[in-house]
């Protein structure tokens, strides 16, 4: 598919400012999507699922209707399993601090995760006694399974994962690691923050009990997100926040809890957010997930391509494009990650990240300071790969070791 007309859909791109390739930390908004949130609040700023006026009623269809296209998107077992989130974090802390783990209980996650797969767990080691469990990558990242069923065991109670790496672009068989939490009794997290925007995910399919996810990786509003969780699994699970909105009847000394989802959404929710939530999930559908999988594949052998020459340059992560999904993270010899990144952005406009891209604990375990991540998705193309390359030949070449 030609994805050169979805390019003109991003005021961004239609402005020419630029090359972003900082993606994996926040997507671009189409049209569409900022469309969708002013019509909020041009046409229908009210608090929805409280009142009875039309307005009211017109926020809560809407509400309703990005519910159903979350689990139409994704698959998921019912609408009522996806409740809304300002990000990723807050799902994966819901399902942490929610689970009623207790002392002797392990959970499992892998060696390369973002830090909100790993503060959760650590502060609970601390405060009850949790045990954390690792299953090791490779050298560049790539997940072995074999390390996974080495580490688990009838003491295991959630294995939490991400679904790709946002410093590698490594993916992660979650089909597989799900049979392989099932088979010792425990549950499945999946951390989709990376992987929900690139790569078509079949929650049913899978088999996963928990899922969370960032829209705003996803073309829409920042501050928006979702978790999702068989029904099984949320009525299991206690809310991080309580209070107006969660609950059927509260006396002096009783509270009675709404179903899912109300039971985990509080106060009152970010309804333009909602209202972009929809439309970018809706746009997505338009392009074709399978078509954008296709189109980071293309973009990351042309990155691959067009930077083997670089002067000093040292991969982070496979040295193989095909193991990365949307995300080339690298150094240049001599140069600390800020500097290379400052320097891009001064010589052509190129913007990229630098730093630990908040994985810590694979950096530092790996004896890495920092580095420097161009990450690209559906609006990018190979003019802005040039260019980033250019720019980069000569920085590497004017100030590398």
């Amino acid at each position: 598919m030609d994805m050169a007309a979805y390019r003109q859909d991003f005021p961004t791109m239609r402005a020419g400012k630029g090359v972003y390739l900082d993606s994996a930390c926040q997507a671009l908004r189409p049209d569409s999507v900022i469309a969708a949130v002013n019509e909020y609040y041009t046409q229908c700023p009210a608090c929805g699922e409280r009142s009875v006026h039309w307005m009211s009623n017109m926020v809560s269809v809407r509400v309703d209707e990005a519910r159903e296209a979350l689990c139409r998107f994704f698959d998921g077992a019912d609408p009522s399993s996806f409740i809304f989130t300002r990000n990723t974090t807050e799902g994966l802390n819901t399902v942490a601090f929610g689970s009623g783990l207790k002392k002797g209980d392990a959970v499992v996650t892998g060696d390369a995760e973002h830090n909100s797969n790993y503060v959760p767990w650590l502060t609970l080691r601390d405060s009850v006694g949790l045990k954390i469990r690792l299953s090791r990558s490779g050298p560049s990242g790539i997940f072995d399974l074999e390390s996974l069923k080495a580490a688990m065991n009838h003491d295991v109670k959630l294995v939490a994962i991400g679904q790709c790496s946002n410093v590698t672009g490594c993916v992660v068989p979650i089909k597989d690691i799900a049979e392989i939490a099932h088979d010792w009794g425990a549950r499945i997290l999946v951390d989709g923050a990376q992987g929900a925007p690139h790569l078509a995910t079949d929650l049913k399919k899978w088999d996963i009990d928990y899922y969370a996810a960032s829209l705003h990786k996803m073309c829409g509003p920042s501050g928006m997100g979702f978790l999702y969780g068989k029904p099984e699994c949320l009525r299991d699970l206690r809310p991080l926040l309580v209070g107006g909105g969660t609950v059927g009847l509260v006396t002096y000394d009783h509270v009675d809890f709404a179903p899912s989802p109300d039971r985990f959404e509080a106060g009152l929710q970010d309804y333009a957010g909602i209202f972009g939530t929809k439309a970018a999930l809706d746009y997505l559908t338009k392009v074709g997930m399978d078509n954008i999988a296709a189109h980071d594949a293309d973009l990351m052998h042309y990155l691959f391509e067009t930077t083997r020459k670089v002067k000093d340059l040292v991969m982070v992560g496979p040295d193989e494009p095909a193991h990365r999904c949307g995300v080339f993270s690298f150094n240049i010899k001599g140069m600390g990650a800020h500097d290379v990144a400052m320097m891009l952005d001064s010589i052509d406009g190129i913007m990229v990240r630098s730093g630990m891209h908040c994985a810590h604990p694979f950096h530092v375990a790996r004896g890495i300071e920092g580095s420097v991540r161009a990450s690209v998705y559906l609006y990018n193309n190979h003019e802005d790969i040039d260019r980033f390359a250019a720019a980069l030949k000569k920085v590497a070449a004017t100030f590398g070791d």
